[in-house]
């Protein structure tokens, strides 16, 4: 069902791919949107117990979308290390195609919003503040992967 890497020798192993997932701060999601149109947006993720977990708003093009087809993908990329002297960059890139299922257990949302906090701020009263304002508002839903690869791109 999935096509398998053109560039073979530059694929990374499962666990290297699943380091720069676990590792990453921001992504792009990418639903399929209104009319059939692709809908890309940057957003931050929290991986744990083989999900991808977000955070949003409770309404809006993202989560109709979801609601009306779950497929989505998700891409993030390491930091990378520059070229010395040079302009290019060789970083590590990671692709995950999976559904998406929605979580609606208030407390769990809660949970997930502060294990997902804590990978940007120690900073304890600022989550339970933002969870006291807005934690009613927020929606989180998770990406469960079903095929993902990865790659080590050189630029130049």
């Amino acid at each position: 069902m999935f096509r398998q890497m053109r560039r073979i020798k530059q694929q990374l192993s499962e666990d290297e791919a699943l380091k720069v997932l676990k590792n990453a701060k921001r992504g792009v999601l990418s639903v399929i949107g209104d009319d059939g149109w692709p809908y890309g947006i940057y957003i931050n993720p929290h991986y744990e117990d083989g999900k991808i977990y977000f955070h949003g708003g409770k309404a809006g093009h993202k989560i109709d979308a979801l609601r009306k087809d779950p497929r989505a993908s998700f891409t993030v990329i390491d930091e990378g290390v520059k070229d010395d002297g040079g302009w290019a960059y060789t970083f590590k890139s990671v692709v995950v195609f999976g559904r998406v299922e929605f979580i609606d257990d208030q407390a769990e949302v809660i949970e997930i919003c502060r294990r997902l906090s804590r990978r940007f701020t120690q900073n304890e009263k600022y989550i339970e503040d933002e969870i006291k304002n807005f934690g009613a508002l927020v929606k989180v839903f998770a990406l469960v992967p079903e095929h993902i690869t990865g790659k080590r791109v050189h630029e130049a």
